[in-house]
């Protein structure tokens, strides 16, 4: 936790190495509000590619269990994805169980596709049930590249070093992302309705300065 960052405290994730901060609870049906900005280090195999975090939402089985000896930095779930150009993505987190065999979360999204075949979240598109990848928010440019610092037409996310507000809303089996106020994706028929929170560290600095989980009515 840094002292002050834009003139308050807050947590202060370097990136440098892979993992993230875990719950010690599980959570279902709730509200969360975060506050985030994207601070100016980035590491290692992500130097010069876009910023990337995230949070995993409904994080399921033993810590680290995205590797089969459950040393990896992740855990089966469901992400809000927090990326240069895409934050607002859906990912589906696969990870492994006890007993060895691989385990694939699963959501139902309404889509459409965009120029390259990649889906994205269409209000208005037919439903189509995902088990591995992501679906991208609504207006994720299809000219999106891996490259630190990409802004695309219509990010809805600010520029580096200004704060940004996500909202997750889950209620049950779905799963509703705002960014800044915006509804940028939605999901239904989740496998996944309930598990612990994950806030990762991935390759670039981050500041997180409001973390609040409330119940929903």
């Amino acid at each position: 936790v840094v002292d002050q960052i834009d003139g308050t405290p807050a947590i202060r994730i370097s990136g440098e190495r892979w993992g993230g901060l875990i719950t010690r609870e599980r959570y279902a049906d709730y509200h969360l509000v975060v506050e985030f900005r994207w601070g100016l280090a980035t590491w290692g195999s992500r130097k010069d590619r876009t910023r990337d975090s995230g949070i995993l939402l409904h994080c399921q089985g033993p810590d680290g269990n995205t590797a089969p000896d459950f040393n990896g930095p992740w855990m089966h779930s469901v992400e809000f994805q927090i990326i240069e150009g895409g934050t607002g993505d859906i990912i589906l987190v696969g990870g492994y169980g006890e007993d060895g065999a691989r385990v694939n979360p699963e959501i139902t999204v309404h889509v459409s596709q965009d120029r390259d075949g990649e889906y994205y979240w269409d209000p208005e598109g037919d439903p189509r049930a995902f088990e591995r990848g992501r679906v991208n928010w609504y207006g994720r440019d299809p000219d999106w590249e891996d490259a630190l610092g990409f802004r695309g037409q219509e990010d809805v996310e600010k520029p580096v070093g200004q704060w940004n507000r996500l909202d997750a809303f889950v209620e049950g089996d779905t799963v509703t992302y705002l960014v800044n106020g915006v509804t940028v994706n939605k999901g239904f028929d989740s496998s996944l309705s309930s598990g612990k929170l994950l806030f990762q560290s991935e390759g670039a600095e981050i500041y997180f300065r409001r973390i609040e989980l409330h119940p929903l009515p």
